[in-house]
């Protein structure tokens, strides 16, 4: 089971605290009418999570357990290939983190990289965290659960600079890329250069977003299916779906089949 390390946590509970001391300030300073109206207007900080240690121990996912705990044989499989892993706020943390262990104990160099930090106006209401600049935000399913720092900005790297690019899911994570004009502009070169593109999950959204669907077969999470078929894709019901420099895969349970798929596809080239 993965832990917080302890200047992360010491920053996240910094970060909640001066939130909380900053919100006890202006409430100390409403009237009973607007008390009244706040209290309406929140609601229980009860969410649903999922824990990697649980998912990894789920029924049915004995396959997936065996994947993350049996040792890797050949460590040189993807020695000289370099992949960009293209992730923002909200991605699924075992989408992201479980194919990225994967490829590294096959040798391949991983890259994280980010859209540039741009926050909301002011008027949104939001408050970012310091580590926002530098980090981008982990969920399990609806709970955030921690930050991972990125290694570039997706206005600096280049087609050339990678074999391959991989897209973690997380329900607000592709929203996010896909508001992207760097991140959509990469995506839609790297596909004319007829090198992998991979998308788990809410994922394969942003390739819709960057219009290279039509004609594809592909598969994704079962709520955005629709979409995909909207986008001019064929939609097949299966765990992975490889096609040309594609492959696309559907949810968290999958993330074995995909990340196999992905190391099949690069050893080929």
């Amino acid at each position: 089971m993965k832990f917080l390390n302890q200047p992360m946590l010491a920053g996240i509970v910094s970060v909640f605290t001066v939130f909380n001391a900053a919100a006890q300030v202006k409430t100390t300073e409403m009237n009973s009418h607007e008390l009244s109206v706040l209290n309406q207007l929140g609601s229980p900080s009860v969410v649903v999570s999922m824990p990697v240690s649980q998912l990894l121990n789920a029924p049915g996912n004995e396959a997936l357990r065996a994947f993350f705990f049996t040792p890797v044989k050949d460590q040189t499989v993807l020695k000289d290939k370099k992949i960009a892993v293209i992730a923002a706020d909200g991605f699924e943390e075992i989408e992201l983190l479980g194919p990225v262990w994967y490829f590294k104990q096959l040798g391949a160099k991983v890259d994280i990289v980010a859209p540039k930090y741009n926050p909301a106006p002011e008027r949104y209401g939001l408050t970012y965290p310091e580590m926002a600049k530098t980090h981008i935000m982990a969920i399990q399913y609806l709970q955030p659960v921690g930050w991972i720092k990125f290694d570039r900005t997706a206005d600096q790297i280049k087609v050339s600079d990678y074999d391959a690019v991989f897209i973690p899911g997380g329900a607000w994570n592709p929203d996010n890329l896909r508001n992207d004009k760097d991140v959509i502009k990469f995506i839609q070169d790297f596909n004319k250069s007829g090198k992998l593109i991979a998308a788990i999950c809410h994922a394969p959204v942003v390739l819709a977003s960057a219009d290279i669907l039509k004609g594809k077969k592909l598969t994704g999470y079962w709520n955005i299916q629709v979409d995909l078929k909207n986008a001019g894709g064929t939609v097949l019901e299966q765990p992975v779906v490889t096609d040309g420099n594609l492959i696309t895969s559907r949810h968290p349970i999958d993330v074995a089949e995909f990340s196999r798929a992905v190391e099949t596809w690069l050893v080929k080239k």
